[in-house]
């Protein structure tokens, strides 16, 4: 009898459990009720040791039957769910069946947004982040739908703003470009507009890394910059014309907006379109607001291509004095360094030139201008003419130093290494001076004075 009531009681347990079961999924709770919560919390138990020693194949029916009725359960569902469903993909060799998996593996993305979205560190922008970094990767970059992750990313970008992670504003501006590919005619004012506002908000997070001392996500921001700075020079879209057309009428209608004509400023500037009267228009309505870098280097600029070069020299002056990047700096030092040749005052160009690579060591150009100088100067420099030559020496050094730090002056400074050369003291020339023998250190006279090495 007491056995009987056993099994009674075994029953109707079984019976209330049975009638009380419902999957999370379905009631909305991590685990669900009933047994569907045992088996849930079951299944979760038995994928995880499998799952955490990469043996997926024992680990997947388990997660599956997990994933599919207790979805809130817990953030090791997706996290191991990524690892499972990639290894699926990598052992499949039916196209279709591989492409259904990368369906499967986005559609967890988009689960994990659904039930952990609002997680504080790993939340929705991290989330659409990783996912669309495993779509790219998957599809390969010739085989992404750039429309899809364009959207994607965009939705992150307009929800999260300046908080949007660095990651997802280098992959968005990849989209807008893949765009721009697509069909440049539609894309094109989109994909400036989309530029203009990532390269602002790298040049921010730029600058608080370099203020903080933080050298290693100062090397990722540059590298991420870079990289859409790459993509925007080389697009066609930043052609002066176009950035005409766009922001003919911008310009003026937002006057006031300090914000926006700093930033229309910097992309003129990046496009090399300093010669715009766009250009000038919005430094002058900028700098009537509040005086910057920027809108002192626009001011400079058109004072300079109308030969005013006082009043050029006097914005590029203040424009240093305002700028808050090296590089920034060295730009400027180069500009009034030219203004300085231009007016043939030698020494003011140098000691401009030297201040730029000072301030960006990188540069060449400025040792190609000093080389061409010390040429072009020559005669000063003795009364005796083979005396004279000895300033092609220096000059010389200055365009092999010009192609030493940098690729892009090589083909101007060969050039230039060829045709003074042939202009260096002669075997029967050196023979009449003695202080000139081969390999002997010598001082070339008047304004260049430096020191340098006779050679054939």
């Amino acid at each position: 009898m007491r056995i009987k009531k056993c099994l009674f009681v075994a029953v109707l347990w079984t019976t209330i459990m049975s009638a009380g079961a419902q999957k999370g999924v379905n009631n909305g709770t991590p685990y669900g009720s009933g047994e569907d919560s045992i088996r849930c919390i079951t299944n979760i138990s038995l994928f995880t040791p499998y799952a955490k020693t990469n043996n997926f194949q024992d680990a997947y029916p388990y997660w599956k039957e997990a994933y599919e009725e207790c979805p809130g359960a817990t953030k090791d569902l997706y996290l191991y769910g990524v690892r499972i469903i990639n290894w699926q993909i990598s052992g499949e060799k039916d196209p279709a069946k591989q492409a259904a998996l990368v369906d499967d593996l986005m559609a967890l993305y988009d689960k994990r947004i659904n039930y952990f979205g609002n997680d504080p560190k790993y939340g929705k922008d991290w989330i659409v982040v990783r996912k669309v970094q495993d779509y790219i990767r998957l599809k390969g970059e010739d085989g992404v739908d750039a429309t899809l992750v364009y959207g994607w990313l965009k939705e992150i970008l307009d929800e999260y703003g300046e908080k949007t992670e660095s990651l997802g504003i280098s992959l968005y501006m990849f989209a807008s470009y893949k765009l721009l590919q697509k069909d440049a005619d539609a894309h094109k004012g989109q994909y400036i507009e989309d530029f203009l506002k990532c390269s602002t908000l790298f040049d921010s997070r730029l600058a608080a890394a370099k203020t903080a001392g933080d050298e290693k996500e100062t090397t990722t921001l540059e590298a991420l910059k870079s990289g859409i700075e790459t993509a925007f020079a080389n697009s066609g879209a930043a052609d002066c014309a176009t950035l005409e057309s766009v922001y003919d009428r911008k310009i003026s209608e937002n006057r006031n907006d300090l914000n926006f004509l700093k930033e229309t400023i910097t992309l003129f500037r990046r496009a090399g379109c300093q010669e715009s009267e766009l250009y000038f228009t919005a430094a002058g309505y900028a700098h009537q607001i509040s005086p910057t870098a920027e809108s002192a280097i626009g001011l400079g600029n058109q004072s300079f291509k109308k030969q005013e070069y006082e009043p050029a020299e006097k914005y590029f002056t203040e424009a240093i004095a305002m700028a808050t990047e090296d590089e920034t700096k060295a730009d400027i030092h180069f500009i009034i360094a030219n203004i300085a040749y231009t007016q043939k005052n030698y020494s003011k160009a140098r000691q401009n030139c030297l201040k730029a690579l000072e301030a960006n060591p990188k540069l060449c150009k400025p040792y190609l201008l000093i080389g061409t100088m010390y040429a072009a100067t020559a005669n000063s420099v003795s009364d005796d003419p083979v005396i004279r030559k000895t300033a092609y020496y220096a000059a010389v050094d200055k365009f092999e130093r010009a192609r030493q730090v940098d690729s892009a002056c090589a083909e101007d400074a060969n050039r230039m290494i060829a045709t003074y050369r042939s202009y260096f003291p002669s075997t029967e020339e050196i023979f009449m001076h003695p202080d000139l023998k081969d390999g002997a250190t010598i001082t070339v006279g008047g304004w260049i004075g430096e020191r340098t090495v006779v050679r054939k």
